[in-house]
């Protein structure tokens, strides 16, 4: 319900003409009764109403992620859903909006909680074929769909688990470094790529001597790109750790664009990330097609003037398609998730090993794949995980 209010402080004195929402449980957000303010956004108003709503008994400023976490513990939310939540909060593209959006919406909790379902009812059958295990046929008959319905569930998860990481990946976004010798045109780039005055440009060998990063939405690809110290041998012992920092940021990141000019050859140390020679001040000769794949592509573009550099960039997209993958992604987008799931088809595979030992042994680790999803979905043993997951949310959120 809405209503239009004149809010006034303790004093009687008036504080702004506002709307008020009002939204009774448990058909709110969290569960609970809830009433939202909708002031005027001035610093002055927010003021006088935050003293105003601290001063009453009871009253007190929400923690990060409070609402959510009332959410979550009032049944309103699974794990797997706060945990879109929150991505949806800090996505930078249209791609990770759309992925944190579905998994709000169930898009890994709804197949848990089917799974957990399915392996509560084979758990069911084998305890089943236990307690009837003097009546000849019965136990036979029932472990026989029980170990059907498992390795059924056992093809599905492991399917989940094989689609790569596409969905972690686009949650933490695709890392490209920008490395090679002083004074080549690396800041130069960085700026071209970032449209804006991110890095400073000299003449001079050696001026930037730490890593500077700037996100950028590339066809709703999440990219860090970053501009590292010019990679030399040097005397001077802050350039020599701005070097060291280059080195080892250029080894993590997940493509290396090594910027030469005409009188450089790449000198990186091999790392595990595919090499992009991208040669500098020369006039634009080609872009290879390979710029999708894993192995090195040769683009000769100038930084000062932005030729090739919308070349390079659709170069950049395509590496992108290929490292994000096809289609919209897989139902994992985090570490806790897929270990859960991992640990839920060891614990079903072992069901299927250990069931000609004995019915009891296969039912145990029914329970504990049970309880696995029970863990992915929120619902058993992980306080000790929500402080973790909910600190990061938005104050008020």
């Amino acid at each position: 319900m809405a209503t239009r209010a004149l809010l006034r402080d303790g004093h009687r004195q008036p504080i702004d003409d506002a709307v008020i929402l009002w939204f009774p449980g448990p058909a709110s957000a969290t569960g609970e009764d809830v009433a939202e303010f909708h002031v005027h956004g001035g610093r002055a108003v927010l003021a006088v109403l935050f003293a105003t709503l601290s001063a009453l008994d009871h009253m007190r400023a929400a923690e990060p992620g409070e609402f959510t976490r009332r959410a979550f513990e009032n049944g309103k939310l699974d794990l797997t859903e706060a945990e879109g939540l929150d991505d949806l909060i800090h996505a930078d593209t249209d791609r990770q909006r759309s992925q944190a959006l579905r998994q709000l919406k169930g898009l890994l909790g709804d197949r848990a909680r089917d799974w957990r379902a399915q392996i509560i009812e084979a758990s069911a059958l084998i305890e089943a074929g236990i307690d009837f295990s003097d009546e000849g046929d019965v136990p036979a008959e029932l472990i026989a769909p029980a170990l059907a319905k498992i390795k059924t569930l056992l093809g599905e998860i492991e399917q989940v688990l094989a689609e790569e990481g596409r969905s972690e990946r686009l949650r933490e976004g695709l890392v490209v470094a920008i490395a090679g010798p002083p004074n080549v045109g690396k800041s130069t780039l960085m700026n071209q790529l970032a449209r804006r005055e991110v890095a400073i440009v000299s003449p001079h060998a050696g001026t930037t001597r730490d890593i500077i990063e700037v996100q950028l939405d590339l066809d709703g690809y999440p990219v860090t790109v970053i501009d590292t110290a010019g990679i030399r041998d040097t005397d001077d012992p802050v350039e020599r750790e701005g070097v060291r920092r280059a080195r080892a940021r250029a080894a993590e990141a997940d493509l290396v664009l090594w910027l030469v000019d005409a009188t450089y050859e790449k000198n990186l140390d091999e790392g595990t990330a595919p090499v992009w020679v991208v040669r500098n001040k020369i006039d634009l000769d080609a872009v290879e097609s390979d710029a999708g794949g894993r192995t090195s592509v040769d683009v000769a573009i100038s930084a000062s003037r932005g030729d090739g550099i919308a070349e390079l960039i659709s170069a950049l997209v395509g590496f992108a398609q290929n490292y994000f993958g096809p289609g919209e992604g897989g139902l994992i987008s985090r570490e806790r998730q897929r270990k859960l799931l991992e640990q839920t088809v060891v614990s079903l595979r072992r069901s299927t090993s250990v069931i000609e030992h004995g019915e009891e042994l296969a039912a145990e680790d029914l329970r504990i794949a049970a309880r696995s999803l029970g863990q992915l979905l929120g619902r058993v043993d992980v306080e000790d995980l929500l402080d973790v997951i909910f600190r990061d949310f938005c104050i008020g959120k």
